[in-house]
């Protein structure tokens, strides 16, 4: 199987143009030689995503929600964000702005959440939580728009993630618990979904053929 056919069977990847037998290295497009960063990007998403929702569904008590923070800190953050600079290596801008700054998403939730401190700010903490929450809600609806172009794996992601959002933001507006319950569902499900494109990612690569659907657009 060629390698352009399992490069369509990737979710962040668009098709390739077709290349000759044997291309020179001026041939190659640029980062050709860098493996497929979305597998680690989604993976590191989707498990540090999904204790978090874990917890904000209730399912585990809050008391808890240190477990989350190594995840948060080394691998849904540094480890996104180094999958966001290699794609900016393979000239990827919806991959290398989507890892980038989700891995930079979960560096601020670690340091707001271990380092901040909003006892000055009384009742007020639960409006700048939600407007730190709103302001990612935004990113990722636009970042949405741009998915419809790359898979619907992607789309699915994101269409999940932008609700995750909006319903944590509207519980730290309300300080009503029913909407945080809310958000941490679909935040598993959202969760889900990316480790579907992660595991697609690296499974359709080791096998050398597209096993695994991602619907490219």
């Amino acid at each position: 199987m060629s390698h352009q056919t399992v490069s369509r069977e990737t979710p962040y990847q668009a098709e390739e143009p077709p290349h000759r037998a044997h291309p020179s290295p001026l041939d190659m497009a640029p980062g050709a030689h860098i493996a497929d960063p979305a597998a680690l990007g989604l993976a590191g998403f989707a498990m540090t995503t999904f204790v978090l929702s874990v917890v904000n569904a209730k399912l585990i008590p809050a008391t808890v929600l240190g477990v989350v923070f190594g995840l948060a800190l080394f691998y849904g953050g540094l480890a996104q964000l180094l999958a966001g600079m290699w794609e900016f290596a393979k000239g990827n801008t919806f991959g290398a702005l989507a890892f980038s700054s989700y891995g930079g998403f979960w560096l601020s939730y670690w340091y707001l959440v271990t380092r901040t401190n909003l006892s000055g700010a009384g009742a007020d903490a639960t409006k700048g939580i939600g407007v730190y929450l709103l302001g990612w809600a935004i990113f990722t609806a636009y970042m949405t728009l741009a998915a419809l172009r790359v898979s619907g794996v992607v789309t699915g992601v994101f269409v999940a993630l932008t609700a995750t959002y909006i319903l944590l933001a509207i519980g730290a507006f309300s300080g009503t618990a029913a909407w945080d319950r809310a958000g941490g569902w679909v935040g598993i499900v959202t969760a889900a979904i990316a480790w579907y494109g992660s595991f697609a990612s690296v499974f359709n690569y080791t096998y050398k053929r597209p096993v695994m659907p991602v619907w490219p657009r």
